[in-house]
């Protein structure tokens, strides 16, 4: 009760005990079963109560598993109601592009079919306006050849009527590749087979480049290695072909090189090889040699872009198949492999024997008369009077390349170049008065070029005219911007490339006078066309200006001081200046010796030896012939 109330208490405390005694020994046994019964009742009520809280802890477990397993559905469910939203929207936007998408692909089908219809409606065009071609070279062709008959027309103008010939029949070759092309495309070239021997056919088309090979001293020769014996092939068809490639492998093959044709026989099939020793090509032309329009920029002659695509083609109409193989430098193969038999031409494509070698005059003169002119006709000129100023040419046609310089040899120095870099290097070594250059030219472009020459002090104050066929406004914007000085499209009027030339070189002489006319005593008045001339004349004139009291001072002080050779100083100052440096130098000089008798109060000598120059008496004579005084009349006269 202390306790309870909680109150101090004792904690020490004696219990009241009960004796036990024969008259309640029998209540406290019973009292004591009683107890042990209830201990019994406890216990087992404690283990069940034990067992009542193993299933309670269970059922929590499995509660808390339901619970937690519900919010995560719940959660799962969410997220999948949102993405399955978000899955909606996205499904809708990529419908709507998908039909966007659709819509211009349908529009890119439809634009593409006019595309190709247009390109179509233009190849015809071309084909058809090409086969009418035909009629008005034959009508040039025919009056050429009758005037080339007559010995006083072509005494007057043999070489001119000539170079019309080649190009007539040059442009004929093209006209007929077009046409050749357009049946290819249409499968409208039928095969005429019959039976040849192809040792004959084959010499018979040598023989016709005999000429030309010797004239270039070409080693051309036809190697049977194995008689071929009877082969189908149509000989109007395979002449296009081996004409093409002996064509080609005289325009790439230099001088003193050869051509050989090989003959041989190879499990059913013959096999023309086409060999030669010219430039080759790299890895990069040999994957696209066959392509359609496909040139070449490292090649040094350009054509069509048809001729071996077409070959490859009407190899491919007899069954056969034509590939190569070339190394740069090394030289080229070309080899043709036709089957042998008749087994694998359809009854369409086999023909009767057939005068078809009529055509092959006609082939002669499209694919040789390029060559019988290959060669320009070299004179000696090594007597000739030098001509005050010079022009450097920069074309790889060597027809147009002839026909500049027979037109402007004249009156100036000629210097050629067939490439880009030639003509680069041409430009360095001559210094010419100005350049005209193609555009288009194997190595260095002409727009390159143009750049490199306009940025380097040793040919900054050349002229350069551009010519090309690129005759869009874009193109000839992107050519002034190449720093050229004019740019003119092929075909030109040769009148309107004189004027040009004559009036570049005419202002060029103009700026010559004003640079070389009166000096100053503070410098060169100088007006340079550009930025690297005004550099140039600046340092030229800073050099001579700082080592005028040197008597020793030489021209190679100078172009060690500006960092190029004497030769190369000499022909830059010649075109500024349009004198030499030791007159310059001493003009110099006397000017600066004029000056200080002029505004100073040296003695005679003392000037001389200030102004670089060792002899007093030697002084005077000069100043003499440049004034009409001589130093002591002149100082006399100014003290006056």
């Amino acid at each position: 009760m202390r306790i309870l109330n909680k109150e101090s208490f004792s904690k020490e405390n004696i219990l009241q005990t009960v004796v036990i005694d024969s008259s309640n020994v029998q209540l406290m046994k019973l009292q004591w079963a009683r107890i042990n019964s209830q201990q019994s009742d406890i216990e087992r009520q404690q283990t069940l109560l034990a067992d009542q809280f193993k299933i309670y802890n269970s059922q929590r477990l499995v509660l808390n598993f339901i619970v937690i397993t519900l919010v995560l559905a719940v959660v799962f469910g969410g997220l999948a109601f949102h993405a399955l939203l978000e899955n909606r929207k996205i499904n809708k936007s990529l419908e709507l592009k998908n039909t966007e998408i659709l819509n211009q692909r349908n529009q890119l089908i439809e634009m593409s079919e006019k595309a190709q219809a247009a390109t179509e409606a233009k190849l015809n065009f071309f084909t058809n306006i090409s086969h009418e071609f035909r009629t008005p070279l034959t009508l040039i062709l025919s009056p050429l050849e009758d005037l080339l008959k007559n010995e006083k027309i072509k005494l007057a103008a043999g070489s001119n009527l000539k170079l019309i010939y080649k190009n007539v029949y040059r442009l004929l070759r093209l006209v007929n590749q077009l046409m050749d092309y357009r049946k290819i495309e249409h499968k409208k070239f039928k095969l005429h087979a019959t039976a040849n021997n192809l040792i004959d056919f084959i010499k018979e088309i040598l023989d016709s480049f005999k000429h030309s090979a010797e004239k270039r001293n070409i080693d051309l020769r036809l190697i049977v290695k194995e008689s071929s014996g009877v082969v189908w092939f149509d000989v109007n068809i395979l002449d296009k072909v081996i004409f093409n490639l002996l064509s080609n492998a005289l325009k790439f093959t230099s001088d003193n090189g050869r051509i050989y044709i090989s003959i041989s026989k190879m499990e059913g099939t013959v096999h023309i090889d086409v060999e030669d020793n010219g430039v080759g090509m790299t890895d990069t032309e040999l994957k696209h040699i066959f392509d359609q329009f496909y040139q070449s920029e490292l090649n040094y002659s350009r054509g069509s872009g048809l001729g071996l695509s077409l070959s490859k083609e009407l190899i491919l109409l007899h069954k056969g198949n034509i590939s190569v193989t070339s190394k740069k430098w090394q030289g080229t193969t070309f080899t043709i492999a036709l089957p042998l038999g008749e087994d694998h031409l359809t009854d369409n494509e086999k023909a009767t024997q057939e005068h078809q070698s009529a055509k092959l005059y006609d082939q002669i003169k499209i694919y040789t008369t390029e060559h019988d002119q290959a060669v320009s006709k070299e004179e000696d000129r090594a007597f000739e009077h030098i001509k005050d100023q010079s022009i450097l040419i920069i074309e790889d046609n060597q027809d147009l390349l002839d026909y500049l310089t027979h037109k402007f040899e004249t009156t100036f120095e000629i210097f050629t170049a067939s490439t880009g870099t030639n003509g680069l290097a041409e430009a360095y070594e001559k210094i010419p008065d100005l350049i005209i250059t193609d555009v288009v030219v194997p190595g260095i472009s002409g727009k390159n070029l143009t750049h490199q020459l306009k940025s380097d002090i040793r040919t900054s104050h050349i002229p350069i005219i551009l010519l090309t066929a690129q005759g869009s406004i874009e193109q000839q914007v992107n050519g002034i911007q190449s720093m050229a000085d004019v740019y003119i499209t092929k075909p030109f009027n040769f009148e309107y490339l004189q004027a040009n030339v004559e009036n570049l070189i005419k202002n060029r002489v103009i700026l010559k006078e004003h640079y070389t006319s009166d000096i100053s005593s503070s410098g060169v008045k100088r007006t340079a066309t550009n930025l690297i001339d005004k550099k140039f004349l600046n340092d030229f004139a800073g050099i001579v200006e700082h080592n005028l009291s040197n008597e020793h001072f030489s021209v190679d002080d100078i172009s060690k001081a500006i960092g190029i050779s004497r030769v190369q100083l000499y022909r830059k100052i010649k075109a500024l200046l349009n004198c030499s440096i030791t007159d310059y130098i001493l003009n110099r000089r006397l000017k600066k010796a004029k000056y200080y008798l002029s505004n100073e109060e040296y003695s005679i000598s003392e000037i001389t030896y200030m102004v670089g120059i060792s002899s007093p008496t030697y002084f005077s004579t000069i100043f003499k012939n440049k004034y009409g005084m001589t130093p002591t009349e002149y100082k006399k006269t100014r003290l006056q």
